[in-house]
């Protein structure tokens, strides 16, 4: 992860009894059941806070594109969710240009990478997972590139038709390398992980960005839980799931299960 990042602590209120996370929806206008099951989710969740950490759209082409079109109707979807629950937003190796005019309009609180969250009397540390895939250097080099204030500046200059046509060429080439690695990606590394746990008094660790949804030990005493991407529109075995934290118990369920009973 970077050498220093700004590590922010929440403490949950206790008011607080159900805390959700999810992450990796890369909801975009070829998605509509997955943007309909996270509509309908966000919108009626039984956890008194949700956790989005990251890559929750495909891609995101600057704050200015939230006015219209799909952007608009995931910027309206959070401002509903935001006014009835705390929601909070970190950003990952998709939608790393959403910002803070986007957040604020939305009502949404924005997270750095990583932060730690206190409830239920234990310390989790949570973070998207990308910067920790250490192994796959040349990501590592586009995450620096991406990540650098300049090279932002630069691309929210140009016009959004532009950056539209940038984030189509991303995407491309994205889908061309999985395509060659057919899922063999390098997956979140175990010593730079328990290093910030160790460093933060956490002993759990929630992150996304690997697509491999799984509760596993890193150490004695170590556990991380990888949340799971949701693919409901292209995958021949669709999936979405929410991890939800209760005073003592985690839990996988799927967006359905999430929801307050109809009454």
């Amino acid at each position: 992860m970077d050498a220093s990042p700004a590590l922010r602590e929440i403490d949950a209120p206790p008011a607080w009894r159900r805390i959700d996370f999810i992450s990796d929806l890369h909801l975009a206008e070829d998605t509509p059941r997955a943007f309909a099951a996270w509509r309908d989710y966000l919108l009626h969740t039984e956890a008194d806070a949700v956790f989005i950490l990251g890559d929750l759209f495909e891609a995101w082409v600057g704050d200015d594109a939230r006015h219209a079109g799909f952007e608009a109707q995931g910027a309206a979807v959070l401002s509903a969710a935001a006014a009835r629950r705390a929601l909070f937003f970190m950003v990952g190796n998709r939608d790393f240009l959403l910002g803070d005019q986007m957040l604020a309009a939305c009502g949404v609180q924005g997270l750095a990478d990583p932060t730690l969250l206190a409830a239920f009397g234990a310390r989790v540390l949570l973070s998207h997972g990308d910067a920790w895939c250490i192994a796959d250097l040349e990501y590592q080099h586009f995450r620096r590139q991406v990540r650098d204030p300049a090279w932002q500046a630069q691309v929210l200059a140009r016009p959004l038709a532009e950056r539209r046509l940038l984030a189509r060429n991303l995407r491309s080439e994205s889908e061309r390398k999985a395509s060659e690695h057919q899922g063999d990606w390098a997956d979140v590394d175990t010593p730079s992980a328990l290093q910030w746990l160790n460093r933060t008094h956490a002993t759990t660790l929630v992150h996304g960005h690997t697509h491999r949804p799984a509760t596993q030990s890193l150490a004695p005493g170590f556990e991380r839980h990888v949340l799971s991407d949701w693919d409901l529109d292209h995958g021949n075995a669709p999936r979405a799931e929410v991890l939800r934290w209760e005073s003592g118990r985690w839990s996988r369920l799927a967006p359905t299960d999430a929801v307050e009973p109809a009454a």
